[in-house]
Formats: structure tokens, sequence, C-alpha cells
């Protein structure tokens, strides 16, 4: 064993005369745990957050939305841009669809909004899984009526279950008449209602077939966008970039980042925020470290002059308290990482984190745990507690050896 590092865990290792040191030493320790815990579980708990909302929104949107200049949202000669961009190697699935946003009731008492979307068989069916109750057929219900499925929240305000008859209004498509313009008006019979895990999509989301949401808008055989699926959705704006030169004008094209840009954003920003925050229990901790070291050098000060009449050098001198700061500095790290990682699985599998979701769009999440963000903590916290050994470590190392002697 070096001679320095042996006197570095002596120096930390108990004595009944060196309690108080020694208490300052713990209190060193566990301020760094507990900065790296919160880091970690709060990191874990921002990157599961988005991650969470990037699936959800991934799971009920398209990756690439194709739309075309001044025509509103409307495309007329959509098959052959269709076939065009389904040429694309990296697009796997495309298919149009009718989005509007309607007033829908079922009682004129009370009358909601909902963001309407007409679409195909073949996309009910990347929706399976968040059908709560019911069917995506369409088709299925009791009644010759359209159907339509709704979000189990939006049900709930509305007070309909399966089975029962909405109305919707659309002022997209309005027929103008003597007395004014008249807004499409139509009965919906609700066959199920989803859940897809994103509050705002729950609260205010139904979906019909893309027939009749093109009768209730009165787009005829026009629908209001192309939906594009890729094999990498993290390169969808690359894709969509290309594709948009390919189809050329007056086609315009938004990939799922584009359309998200502020969420995600905010997200991000709100991430950097807290670790910056947090790192400052880190640096708060690391003064410890500094008092510690100092009253050690103090304590030890006759000890560091004998070492020095005995041969050992400044340089010496100062690994050892660079080594004693940096083994009080792993500890606390590697306490820090195993509770926060024990806390993150105990938060993760229990649920015990829940948020409000007309806040943060999803009411719980899970926490993902990013190997490089648990590699920066820990460099970040072995780095800090070694910046802070060098001013006490140096202190010591300047000691003039007969005058260390000396000291009382």
């Amino acid at each position: 064993m070096p001679l320095e590092f042996y006197l570095a865990s002596r120096y930390l290792s108990a004595r009944s005369s060196s309690r108080f040191l020694n208490l300052i030493t713990i209190i060193a320790i566990g301020g760094i745990c507990v900065g790296v815990m919160a880091l970690i579980v709060v990191i874990g708990v921002m990157a599961g957050l988005q991650k969470e909302v990037r699936d959800r929104i991934l799971g009920t949107n398209p990756h690439i939305m194709v739309l075309a200049y001044g025509e509103g949202l409307r495309l007329d000669d959509w098959e052959a841009a269709l076939l065009q961009a389904r040429e694309d190697p990296d697009v796997t699935v495309g298919e149009p669809f009718v989005y509007t946003e309607a007033l829908i009731f079922q009682d004129v008492d009370y009358q909601q909004g909902v963001a309407l979307r007409g679409v195909t068989a073949d996309a009910t069916e990347r929706l399976t899984e968040q059908l709560l109750v019911g069917s995506w057929d369409f088709d299925s219900g009791a009644s010759t009526l359209p159907g339509i499925v709704l979000g189990f929240r939006l049900a709930d305000r509305l007070l309909v279950y399966p089975g029962d008859t909405v109305n919707l209004v659309s002022g997209h498509g309005a027929e103008l008449t003597p007395a004014g313009f008249i807004p499409r008006f139509k009965k919906f019979e609700v066959v199920g209602l989803f859940r897809s895990g994103m509050f705002e999509y729950d609260n205010q989301m139904g979906y019909v077939s893309l027939a009749a949401g093109q009768d209730l808008v009165g787009l005829d055989d026009a629908v209001t966008a192309l939906a594009l699926y890729v094999k990498d959705p993290w390169q969808a704006d690359v894709a969509a970039q290309r594709i948009e030169t390919e189809l050329g004008y007056p086609y315009t094209l938004r990939d799922w980042k584009r359309m998200n840009e502020g969420l995600f954003s905010a997200l991000k920003l709100e991430k950097m925020g807290m670790t910056l925050v947090l790192l400052l229990i880190v640096l708060v901790a690391a003064f410890n470290i500094v008092s510690s070291l100092i009253m050690v050098v103090t304590d030890k000060t006759r000890e560091i002059g004998i070492l020095r009449s005995m041969g050992m050098t400044a340089t010496g001198i100062l690994r050892v308290f660079m080594l004693q700061g940096l083994i009080i500095g792993v500890a606390g790290t590697v306490l820090g990482l195993c509770g926060g990682l024990a806390l993150s699985w105990a938060i993760d599998y229990f649920g015990l984190i829940s948020l409000p979701g007309d806040v943060y769009l999803i009411s719980e999440i899970p926490i993902t745990l990013d190997p490089l963000d648990l590699a920066l903590i820990v460099v970040l916290s072995i780095l800090i507690s070694f910046t802070a050994t060098i001013y006490p470590s140096r202190q010591a190392a300047r000691l003039p050896p007969v005058e260390a002697i000396r000291h009382e």
C-alpha cells in the first residue's frame, strides 16, 4: 500500500481524540451522498417524463404530416402525393386522415369542444392497445349512425358510454344560406372509449372513420393531410426534408419534433435547471470537505512536521490530504449512487410519484435512468470533491517542518 494512501486512510479512521473530526467527515460524506441521490432521482424523473411524453405522442400522432400551402386544411390531389411519399425508403406507412375541431354534446345544456380525427381502418389497428372499452370498428354500433370513439375523460365529462348518441357541430364546410352560414350537424353513436395516457388527448379527442370525417367537414373526396411513419422516428426531420423536396410545391411537411418543439424545449430547460440547482447541493457538501481537511491539517500539524523532517516531500504531504478528501468524495458518491438507484427503483416499481395530468399532460411517469447521465453525475461529484481538496492540501504542503514540529 502506498505511504500516502495509508496515511490518508489512517487520518480518516476513528480515534477517541478525534471524534469531532470524525463527525465532520461523516457530515461531509452524507452531504455528498444526499446531493448525488437527489441528482439521480430528479434527473431520472425528468428523463422519464420526457420519454413517456415522447412515447405517448408517437403512439397517437404521425411521425410526419404532409400539408399543402394555401389550401387550408385540405388536400385534393392527395393520392398521387401519397404514392410518391410511400416510395421513400424510410417511409413504412402512409395514409390519409381528416382533422377538425367541432362541438360535441349529448344534452344541449352541456357542450364540449372536441379535436376530431377521421382515420382509416389501418390507423385504428395501431391504436388497439389504447382501447379501454368497446371497439375500434366504427360500424359496430347498434344503429345505422356512424360510430365514434372518444377519450375516456371526454366521455366522463359528457356522461356518455358505448351505445349512447352524441351530436357534432362543425364550422368547417358551413353552408351559405339566405339566413347566413349554417354549420354542419351530424349524429354519431359512441362505439368505444380509448385511453392514450396523455391527459390532453383523453380529455378532448375523438376518432371517426375517414368517410364520416370527410362528410362532417364537407371535404368530399379530399382529406386534411397525410400521415407518414418512418423507420427511425428520431430521423423524421431528415426524412421530412428529403420528401418535401421530392414532392415539391405546394406540399409542406412537418415532423413530430417540430410540431412539439415547444414542449420538449420546456422539458429540456426544466431538466437543466433542476440539474444546476441540485449540483449546488453537491457544491455545498464540498465545503464540508474543505472545512474537514483544514481541521485535520490543524490537528495533524506536528505529525506533518515530523513526516517532513523524516524526508517526506511537500508533494507527498499534498497527496496525503488530496487522497483523504478524494476518499470522502468517492465514498459519498458511491453511497449516493447506490441510494439513488434504490430509491429510483422503489419510486418506479411502487408508483410513488403521481403528477397532475392537466399540468404535465400525463398522470403518472416512470423513472428512466440513462447510463450517460449517471456517469456524468458521478464524474462531476468526484471532480467537485477533488477540487475542494486543493486549497487545504496545498496549505498542509507549505508548512515549514520546524514550525510544524513546534506547533501546539
